[in-house]
């Protein structure tokens, strides 16, 4: 059976909340605070990005209390092995569809959180999002060719999205030397 190993917009709570254990244990007010901020300065408020409650991490055995507080805001949480897994899971996983806000919002978790990847799946990484900016590239081509005998405000805008993806792939290229 054929398996899409691409993030879905839900997966991108999971990644940043897993991401953020990965680098410290923290309590859940100021895990929820984080993943809150970080999200909303990427894509904003965004119905899309309703993930799963916090709890629900703790029930599927990514997250434990890692001090004997009582279970409220203030008991510190950290990741689990299973956590561990799922995290890396999600950062190895693709980009769905066109670039839009929400992988906008992937990639920026990605990039906060590769340098807790071994370098070869840095690496994988960092060559799966030049190859998503190929494809982002083909497929504005694609419109931007079927509307070239156009002299309308689309084909400029066409033209600078354009602008804006091969530079993306260019400063992925320098990432990925650079390691």
């Amino acid at each position: 059976m054929y398996k899409d190993n691409s993030l879905v917009p839900s997966e991108a709570i999971r990644l940043a909340a897993l991401g953020l254990l990965a680098r410290q244990e923290r309590s859940y007010a100021d895990l929820a605070r984080d993943i809150r901020h970080f999200t909303a300065r990427i894509v904003g408020p965004s119905l899309d990005l309703l993930g799963p409650s916090l709890e629900l991490f703790k029930v599927e055995g990514l997250m434990e209390a890692a001090d004997a507080a009582p279970p409220h805001d203030e008991q510190r949480i950290r990741i689990t092995a299973a956590g561990e897994q799922e995290f890396r899971h999600l950062m190895t996983a693709k980009l769905r569809g066109p670039m839009g806000e929400v992988n906008k919002l992937i990639i920026a978790l990605k990039m906060h959180f590769l340098d807790l990847l071994v370098r070869e799946e840095q690496l994988a990484q960092i060559e799966m999002l030049e190859e998503t900016c190929g494809r982002e590239l083909a497929r504005l081509g694609d419109l931007r060719g079927h509307h070239s005998d156009e002299a309308t405000f689309l084909t400029s805008w066409l033209d600078h999205e354009i602008d804006e993806v091969d530079s993306r792939r260019q400063w992925f290229r320098r990432l990925r030397e650079r390691l």
